[in-house]
């Protein structure tokens, strides 16, 4: 399971012109969900992502995470993170979980997040989203948890 997040000022994801999610200073994280990942990792990575620490401290360093500093979660599910683009110059999706149990640990991912911090929002699901973001510094990291990850 992928999360790449991107520390933001504000970010929002709109469908069908309405905005759906939104949050001001916080994480935007981007959800990829690949073939044999489980739940247990959808915990992990919820986890991860409310510890890691990418915001600033009184002395400028990255030493806070998203909770220490009250700011939102935006979680967006997106498939094309896990694309196969060793061969060719078109992306192949043959790692990608099926798309219901992608659904699936997505929400799982939600709901954990949502037991741990009440602040989270999220896209839809096999929705064509629209995504608007402020990236502050800009800090982006890719976080994976491997399936034999269980600390």
């Amino acid at each position: 399971m992928i999360g790449l997040l991107q520390r933001v000022r504000d970010a929002s994801v709109t469908v069908d012109s309405d905005i759906i999610g939104a949050i001001d200073q916080g994480l935007l994280v981007l959800i990829g969900v690949e073939r044999g990942d489980t739940k247990v990792q959808a915990e992990r990575l919820a986890q991860r992502l409310l510890q890691y620490r990418v915001f600033a401290d009184e002395q400028g360093k990255m030493n806070l995470n998203v909770q220490q500093i009250g700011g939102g979660v935006l979680l967006v599910p997106q498939f094309t993170l896990v694309a196969d683009t060793d061969h060719g110059n078109r992306p192949g999706f043959s790692r990608a979980a099926e798309p219901a149990i992608g659904q699936q640990l997505f929400e799982h991912l939600v709901a954990a997040m949502r037991h741990a911090w009440p602040q989270v929002e999220t896209g839809r699901f096999g929705a064509d989203m629209q995504v608007r973001l402020c990236n502050d510094g800009p800090v982006t990291i890719s976080l994976t948890v491997p399936p034999d990850d269980n600390r």
